[in-house]
């Protein structure tokens, strides 16, 4: 791709005249290049628009948007700082936190380039859905969600979120730009509408379906029918005959064996209830109006979390599913090894929404946990496992809040958990957190 930009070209911050120079060309999109560069002795990505796309409106949405900053604060996205311009070319374009290399996209988790934990990729769907209901609160509708906008750190599940220049201010709104082939609403692909926060809502749901299955939720039988997946063939897969691959009701879609095997070994990996909330994603979700919310999404990625469990022979990630294994009715079987799987402690919080923690031995707990109204801050745990000093094969839980908790064993006998303190991990124990309640249930 040509460079619009030459290396070692002195550019100017709006509105302070401030100099920055260009040191590196990183790539190139449809809108236009992204830079490094410096401004002083700190490092910044610069996008600079081709000529046709640095209009008037495009600029003026660049004006609007740094002046709200990034929703929430959050880090995640790379957010427009300011605008920039060159006194000899023409055009503009706009300064952005660099991405760092540890970032990687799904596409590469696709091809095989990184492997993340299921806990990582919890932790991702969790963040991207937090993310995108803060910018949806904060009145803004990205219009394109994509794979290709999106990228994690492998290691510890941060999220970075690019192309926040193309947000329509006012939750809707056309300027050229309507999404990703694969990723809109069907509405949208029919040409029925334009993007708003309601299909984003939809299109966040494909990438999770690509985060946790590695495939796309329409592609199944059909899109092996089709000889050419022109422009008339991807209207009719997914506008005008969408059908999802594992829809309960309509089987005529289904993943077929030595095509789709990313979605057919992943589907039966997790639990029920994600599960269930992917179906109606994409049945009910396939209407305007009726989209997974991205509240719904964020408690079932943290739900979807505390399910994980260890394999005792080959140490894989498994998945404890409440509906499936409570009370060992049907044994977990590793999906790796194939061998029945030994479950922690089973914690039942007694909250509106009931949740189930597996007590496995790295796990913490937060304020979500532990409150009536959730707290999404994952900062600070006030609770976490722990191996008793003298006898390795005792388990308890520590508590790390500032708040007394209160045991009560099964016999009615009463412990008092200070700050700081740990309790036994006993079968059939209930723990006073103080707004919430929890019932242990061991093996």
């Amino acid at each position: 791709m040509n460079q619009l930009l030459s290396i070692g070209a002195t550019l100017f911050v709006q509105p302070t005249n401030v100099r920055c120079t260009v040191e590196e060309f990183l790539g190139g999109g449809g809108q236009g290049e992204v830079y490094r560069v410096f401004m002083g002795a700190r490092e910044k990505a610069l996008k600079w628009y081709f000529a046709e796309l640095a209009t008037k409106e495009q600029y003026e949405l660049l004006q609007t948007i740094i002046e709200m900053g990034p929703p929430g604060g959050k880090k995640e996205y790379l957010w427009p700082e300011a605008l920039v311009t060159s006194r000899n070319k023409k055009g503009f374009g706009y300064i952005m936190p660099l991405r760092e290399k540890r970032f990687k996209g799904i596409v590469d988790m696709m091809r095989g380039d990184v492997n993340p934990s299921f806990q990582v990729v919890c932790i991702v769907g969790r963040k991207l859905a937090d993310c995108y209901l803060h910018l949806h609160t904060s009145g803004l509708c990205y219009r394109d969600i994509n794979f290709n906008n999106v990228f994690f750190d492998p290691q510890n599940g941060d999220v970075r979120i690019c192309d926040n220049d193309n947000v329509a201010v006012g939750g809707s709104g056309f300027s050229g730009v309507i999404g990703t082939p694969r990723f809109m609403a069907p509405e949208i692909v029919r040409g029925e509408a334009y993007p708003s926060a309601d299909t984003d809502k939809y299109s966040l749901a494909v990438l999770l379906f690509y985060l946790f299955f590695v495939h796309h939720p329409l592609e199944g039988k059909a899109e092996t029918q089709i000889h050419c997946l022109d422009q008339e063939a991807m209207k009719w897969l997914y506008g005008i005959r969408p059908v999802f691959i594992f829809d309960p009701e309509n089987d005529t879609n289904r993943p077929v064996p030595g095509y789709h095997d990313n979605a057919i070994q992943y589907w039966n990996i997790y639990p029920t209830f994600l599960k269930h909330l992917f179906i109606r994603a994409f049945t009910e979700g396939l209407q305007p109006g009726r989209r997974v919310a991205e509240s719904e999404w964020r408690r079932a990625m943290v739900r979807l979390f505390d399910s994980i469990v260890y394999c005792n022979h080959c140490a894989r990630e498994n998945f404890y599913d409440d509906e499936t294994h409570r009370h060992a009715s049907v044994p977990l079987r590793c999906w790796n090894c194939g061998k029945h799987v030994s479950l922690p402690p089973i914690l039942r919080l007694q909250k509106p929404l009931r949740h189930v923690v597996a007590l496995r031995h790295d796990i913490k707990l937060y304020p979500y946990h532990v409150r009536i109204n959730p707290d999404y801050d994952f900062n600070k745990p006030v609770a976490a496992v722990s191996k008793h000093p003298q006898y390795p094969n005792v388990w308890g839980l520590q508590n790390l809040s500032e708040t007394v908790w209160r045991g009560i064993l099964p016999n009615g006998e009463q412990i008092i958990v200070e700050p700081g303190r740990s309790i036994r991990l006993q079968n059939n124990m209930t723990i006073d957190f103080g707004e919430v309640n929890g019932v242990l249930e061991t093996a």
